[in-house]
C-alpha cells in the first residue's frame, strides 16, 4: 500500500527494490514488487498475513469469515 501522495509506477518499484538493497543487502532484495489498493484486515484491524500468503503461492484462501467487509 502506498502513502498518501505517491502514485504507483515502474520507477518507483525500481527505487523500493534499490532500497531494500542497499539497506538489507542483495540476499533481500524482492524479485517482484506488487501494489495494493488496500490489505486484508480483521474486523479488530490486524492483517491477515495467511491471506497474502495464500494469494502469492496460489492456494485456497481458506476461511475469510473474519475479514473486514
Amino acid at each position: 500500500m502506498l502513502r498518501g501522495g505517491y502514485v504507483e509506477s515502474e520507477a518507483l518499484a525500481a527505487e523500493l527494490v534499490a532500497h531494500v538493497r542497499t539497506e538489507l543487502g542483495p540476499i533481500a532484495t524482492p524479485s517482484a514488487i506488487r501494489f495494493a489498493a488496500k490489505l486484508p484486515k480483521t474486523r479488530s484491524g490486524k492483517i491477515m498475513r495467511r491471506l497474502l500468503k495464500a494469494q502469492e503461492t496460489g492456494q485456497d484462501l481458506g476461511d475469510v469469515t473474519t475479514l473486514e467487509e
